[in-house]
């Protein structure tokens, strides 16, 4: 959800920069252009018919190396965006059908903190050209089938479904004014006033926290993802996703931590690495706490990432689901904006040098209430060589939340267990040197409980 959600800001920006043609196809990973963070890259190309635009189609992958100062690209102790890796502003890597990698090479290889993947990254980035090229000749043939004004009329109508499949809670809010604040571990407050009138839903998000020093910024279409998902999973009806959920929709952000300011100097630019990743679910379990939906999950991805200057590995570990009225919350999944799938430990022992030792639900995590919320995991990880370890997370000090009398789930924590066998706690967000035989042990936040007992 939050690679689809910020997809159309993302081509509108692009393609009004760069006035792309037939045959082009552009990539991008600049957050002021509806990126996310740098190593999420977005490859776009528009789709012609007898030479007439018919649109775009367009992917975002997640590489998993992509610069920086410290292996995975997603240093905990960044502060500008530069430190984070290679920034892409829109450029065309294919041009009236001539491949440009060579220019992406160097891009990739000539930065401050260039990619430690290189080969990895054209090889993934020939697979996001590739896939590019199968939607659009697939776009091409439903345009040709269909006949184009036939075509676009269809699209039209589907973006009319998805806002009529909004209504029904736009009537049902209606003449309702929340207000609710979500903290993150270090205090920064996110604030959101909600007011339905006539059919229409304002998300006024005025009063949340300036711009982070570090990285926790969440560019602009972040946080509009976070309400278009959060708007579609409280609406009556499954829709294909798509942004007619927001045409009854206003949403007002000003400039800070959920929509920080780009000057276009890296070097200035502030870093937003795990925004996208961390402060993305808690707006979620802000907006849905909002709007009376469900107790607070687990509220963060649990990044780790491990690495050296050969290789890079990132996961996200799941944890706990809120409760809600009804249902008790699941135990040990990814939820929200994450829904994404861990490495299976085969293929982790087999790629990465790393041994699993443990991996299993954290019992009794979860939030009590009428409906229990779901528990975490206990996730232990060891080192056979010397690596760099990154931790990003959250719900380490704030207590994901309950609903309507439930209990708070159970926070995370974490620590380095030293082959000599000394522990050392660790925060939510921070970098450390395994030496071989040192581990980490994590165990993830459970989900808030819904209900009084």
């Amino acid at each position: 959800p939050v690679h689809l959600g910020a997809l159309g800001v993302c081509v509108r920006s692009v393609a009004g920069q760069l006035n792309l043609a037939e045959g082009d196809v552009a990539l991008v990973n600049h957050p002021a252009h509806g990126g996310s963070h740098l190593p999420d890259l977005t490859v776009i190309t528009p789709v012609f018919d007898a030479g007439k635009l018919v649109g775009y189609v367009a992917n975002r992958a997640h590489h998993a190396e992509i610069g920086g100062t410290r292996p995975g690209s997603m240093p905990p102790d960044a502060t500008t965006l530069e430190e984070e890796g290679v920034v892409i502003p829109p450029v065309r890597i294919v041009e009236a059908g001539s491949r440009r990698f060579e220019a992406v090479e160097r891009l990739l290889l000539d930065a401050r903190y260039p990619t430690r993947a290189i080969a990895d990254n054209l090889a993934d980035l020939e697979a996001q050209v590739a896939a590019n090229h199968l939607g659009a000749t697939r776009l091409r043939r439903l345009s040709r089938d269909a006949g184009a004004d036939r075509f676009a009329d269809d699209l039209d109508q589907l973006r009319a479904r998805c806002a009529r499949s909004i209504q029904p809670t736009a009537q049902r809010l209606d003449g309702i004014e929340r207000s609710e604040v979500e903290r993150l571990d270090d205090g920064s407050e996110l604030r959101l006033r909600l007011s339905v009138r006539g059919g229409r839903l304002h998300f006024d998000f005025t009063g949340s926290a300036g711009v982070h020093p570090r990285n926790l910024n969440a560019p602009h279409a972040i946080t509009r993802a976070a309400v278009l998902y959060a708007l579609r999973l409280v609406s009556a009806e499954e829709v294909p996703l798509n942004e007619g959920a927001l045409e009854v929709v206003d949403i007002e952000i000003p400039e800070g931590l959920l929509s920080p300011r780009f000057t276009g100097d890296p070097s200035r630019d502030p870093a937003v690495a795990i925004g996208n990743t961390e402060t993305s679910q808690r707006v979620v379990d802000l907006l849905l706490r909002t709007l009376g939906a469900v107790a607070g999950s687990q509220g963060t991805m649990n990044n780790t990432l491990l690495g050296n200057e050969r290789f890079a590995y990132y996961e996200t570990v799941c944890g706990g689901a809120g409760a809600g009225r009804g249902f008790d919350g699941c135990d040990a999944v990814h939820t929200h904006m994450t829904n994404t799938r861990i490495t299976d430990p085969e293929i982790l022992e087999h790629r990465v040098p790393v041994r699993l030792e443990r991996f299993a639900i954290r019992r009794g995590s979860g939030g009590r209430g009428r409906w229990r919320g779901g528990d975490g995991v206990v996730r232990e990880l060891t080192a056979l060589v010397p690596l760099s370890l990154s931790l990003l997370s959250q719900h380490r000090v704030e207590a994901p939340c309950g609903l309507d009398g439930g209990a708070d789930g159970a926070c995370g924590r974490q620590w380095i267990i030293r082959a000599d066998g000394t522990v050392e706690p660790i925060d939510g967000i921070a970098a450390v040197d395994l030496a071989a035989g040192d581990a980490m042990r994590l165990e993830t936040p459970g989900g808030g409980g819904c209900g009084e007992v």
